[in-house]
């Protein structure tokens, strides 16, 4: 493998110290990753860098190499080097994989640590939050903690006052609009809540937070127009892996009104080509949505599946076109709709595209779907949920109001 990379430099970088011995190896796993060859003859170059640089921080031989010192090979800032900063990464995740690297050293368990990992316990536990609402609200509660100027250690918790909560609120108010404020306060009245019942903080300090003022319906949905989301699917070049994969995911997001998780989520056997159905994954529900397979769909995916998708023993749908070979993450999603959308030219003003989910649901509402179907092609567990699209029917409303008379009696 490498002297195909370098025919007339193979032993040179056989020799080099400390990564010698795994050079061959490395360069083997970056074409089982989708490498192109270009890319892998900048890496192998990038580790003759790397082999400098490890002796002078004490690495003489690959038993001395640690995490932290491979690390310290890379950039400060990727940008400036962005082949060798990916390459440290890439050299990382092989040696992890082959044994080399000491395994990382776990967290000292501190007061902070012991405390957020009881709490988290609780929000699964007790009350059955997904891993996701989870991680959400620890976020919330390791910045708050954070902000304390002493370790929470149980005397400092009981002498929290609401002059700490409102600092911390007031810290956090500015990086955030105030829907997300709102989820923060209710986070954080939820561990205060959690302090009080073991005893650590007397109840009642959870009543201070106070909670940003949202008005009901303020906001319209995110919805496109139905002859914007047609024009974005026209504007994804097909002719690629990549632009085939990205085709797919959108057309079924605009076809069944999927989220972004769902999408990523979706694997071979959810889809039965026999009965003609998918069932959708439902994070928020931990449950399966059934939805039947059109034609349209069902031609789409067999396309994708034989010509678009890498060949890797991974069961999810959808992979990544580029190295490393892998599964996607629900932000790539995101990140190929804000691409496609620049490329397409259109007025679309919104970054994600849970915009295709809020206009497939005014689309079904304006051709007349009934309300509650409407909610369960969705998943939603309540009619309110699906209300909000009803304020996007403009053309239904104006249908509602009486007609004024031409003449007001004196």
């Amino acid at each position: 493998m490498l002297t195909d990379l370098y025919p007339r430099a193979s032993d040179r970088y056989r020799s080099l110290s400390v990564l010698g011995p795994i050079v061959e190896g490395f360069a083997q796993s970056l074409e089982d990753q989708g490498y192109r060859r270009g890319s892998r003859r900048l890496m192998i170059r990038a580790l003759r860098q790397i082999a400098d640089l490890l002796p002078r921080r004490g690495c003489h031989q690959l038993s001395e190499l640690t995490r932290e010192g491979l690390r310290a090979c890379a950039p400060a800032d990727s940008q400036a080097d962005r082949v060798l900063a990916g390459t440290v990464h890439a050299l990382e995740r092989y040696l992890d994989r082959q044994g080399l690297l000491p395994a990382p050293v776990p967290e000292l368990l501190t007061p902070t640590r012991t405390l957020v990992d009881a709490y988290a316990a609780f929000l699964q536990d007790v009350r059955g939050l997904v891993p996701s609402t989870v991680a959400d609200h620890l976020a919330t509660v390791k910045a708050f903690l954070a902000q304390l100027t002493d370790e929470p250690t149980p005397a400092r918790l009981s002498a929290l006052t609401a002059s700490d909560i409102e600092a911390f609120m007031r810290w956090r108010g500015p990086q955030v609009g105030r829907g997300t404020l709102q989820h923060v306060a209710s986070a954080l009245r939820g561990f205060l809540r959690f302090l009080a019942s073991t005893g650590t903080l007397c109840p009642g300090l959870d009543g201070t937070v106070d909670t940003p003022r949202l008005y009901r319906g303020e906001q319209l949905s995110r919805a496109l127009p139905w002859g914007t989301v047609q024009g974005f699917l026209q504007a994804i070049d097909r002719s690629t892996p990549m632009g085939l994969r990205d085709y797919t995911m959108f057309s079924l997001i605009a076809t069944y009104g999927l989220r972004a998780s769902e999408v990523v989520a979706l694997t071979l056997d959810d889809i039965d080509w026999r009965t003609e159905q998918l069932r959708i994954p439902q994070r928020k529900t931990a449950s399966a949505l059934p939805l039947p397979l059109t034609e349209a769909v069902g031609d789409l995916l067999v396309e994708y599946l034989r010509h678009g998708r890498p060949a890797l023993p991974a069961r999810q749908v959808f992979l990544r076109a580029r190295a490393p070979a892998g599964v996607l993450k629900p932000t790539a999603v995101t990140e190929a709709f804000q691409h496609w959308r620049a490329r397409s030219g259109l007025v679309i003003p919104f970054q994600g595209p849970h915009c295709l989910r809020h206009a497939y649901a005014v689309h079904l509402l304006r051709c007349g779907t009934a309300l509650k179907t409407i909610g369960d092609l969705l998943g939603h567990r309540s009619a309110e949920s699906t209300c909000v699209y009803l304020r996007l029917a403009i053309e239904d409303l104006r249908e509602v109001p009486l007609d004024l008379p031409m003449e007001v009696p004196s």
